[in-house]
């Protein structure tokens, strides 16, 4: 049986850092362990929470806006770091991990304080400022990909690739195998713009479908999540051309979507690539042009050089192009298959469970017993007994 430790856990305000951290949090929470997390307003709001899961708001600045914003940031971080202090003291984790964003510095600074094992996980293949600042002072780093931007060299020691984590709902699409596509078939595309949807995918794809063969349009069937200003204007160029398609603002069944798709076209973030590679489906990437460090254009390079997808910059994104490429996978007798199977080799369904071993091997036992060898007379003083315990428990 798993003796019960507590481990802090602190993300960033964004998605790409908040759902692999719920995921962690949800293993350790079914392993018999007491987790905790911090994160700031915007972070607490993004669902998947597991509902066991203890959750806190502590102050941190973001360091930006010129040598003002920076002494607003650097006062947030502190008083932060005072508190999380507090929260250590109380909590007692037995490790603290982070998972990048500024929110998770003032945790991560105040475990150092406090003497506490800290981990930190870097969802990106761009180490991300907070990370970078603190992988030369933690004691493991967990990363999802072979190669890492930006990563101090002389700590490549402590870099494990434990990979991003995913839901099970993607992971058992991966034992589903890729659907079956008959010449005459239905082929069935999916397009995801990232959490609000891609203007870039709204004015491209529809062309790009425009200019597909007759006999390939009355095959095809398309789920687009759109921006809600340019629902009405892809779902009538759909209309226009007689292609059956749906267009939402987000697509709530993802994961059932994602089992039927053929072909995904899609941004580059870290989640949505883990998924796509985990579930084993071919994809056309376009990255977000302004993401910090360029990270999306790296976070697909492993999966493009497997031969499991093609990635465009934006420029080149266009119409024409993207029209040759879905005509050719979608005829090319075994494209779509083998695409597929090359993603799922970079696929890393596991990821969960590895971190939460990574995380588990850094805590002290929960009891330990130290015999401490002296004198015959402390020797008999101590026979029989427990010299000294340890408890990592609150």
């Amino acid at each position: 049986m798993t003796a019960t430790r507590h481990f802090l856990l602190a993300a960033g305000g964004t998605g790409g850092h908040m759902l692999p951290a719920y995921a962690l949090a949800g293993e350790l929470i079914a392993r018999g362990h007491r987790v905790a997390l911090v994160s700031d307003d915007r972070g607490l709001k993004i669902p998947g929470a597991p509902v066991e899961l203890e959750t806190h708001v502590l102050p941190a600045g973001r360091v930006s806006g010129g040598p003002v914003g920076w002494i607003k940031a650097a006062l947030a971080i502190r008083k932060g770091r005072r508190l999380a202090i507090d929260l250590i003291d109380a909590f007692d984790p037995a490790v603290v991990v982070g998972f990048g964003g500024y929110p998770s510095l003032p945790s991560l600074l105040a475990a150092g304080t406090s003497k506490r094992p800290r981990v930190i996980h870097e969802q990106n293949a761009v180490l991300g400022r907070v990370n970078r600042l603190m992988a030369p002072r933690v004691d493991a780093v967990a990363v999802a990909y072979h190669n890492i931007q930006r990563y101090p060299a002389g700590h490549e020691l402590k870099k494990h690739i434990t990979g991003n984590p995913v839901r099970d709902e993607i992971i058992a699409i991966r034992d589903d195998g890729f659907p079956p596509l008959p010449e005459d078939g239905i082929f069935r595309l999916l397009v995801v713009g990232g959490s609000l949807g891609a203007t870039v995918l709204s004015d491209v794809i529809p062309a790009a479908v425009a200019m597909l063969p007759r006999a390939l349009l009355d095959r095809l069937q398309v789920v687009q999540q759109c921006r809600e200003d340019d629902i009405e204007r892809v779902r009538a160029k759909y209309a226009e051309l007689g292609v059956a398609a749906e267009c939402a603002p987000y697509i709530k069944d993802f994961p059932e979507r994602l089992r039927w798709a053929h072909l995904v076209i899609a941004r580059a973030g870290a989640s949505t690539v883990a998924e796509l590679a985990c579930a084993g489906r071919p994809a056309i990437f376009v990255p977000y042009p302004h993401a910090m460090d360029n990270h999306q254009t790296y976070n697909v390079v492993d999966l493009v050089e497997a031969g499991g997808a093609i990635s465009f910059q934006q420029p080149d994104f266009t119409a024409a192009e993207v029209a040759k490429h879905i005509q050719r996978m979608a005829l090319e007798p075994g494209a779509l298959e083998t695409a597929a199977e090359n993603a799922a080799r970079c696929g890393l369904p596991d990821a969960t469970r590895d971190l939460a071993d990574l995380v588990e091997s850094l805590a002290a036992p929960p009891m330990m017993d130290v015999i401490r060898v002296g004198s015959s007379s402390r020797n008999a003083a101590v026979a029989g007994g427990v010299a000294a315990t340890r408890s990592g428990d609150a």
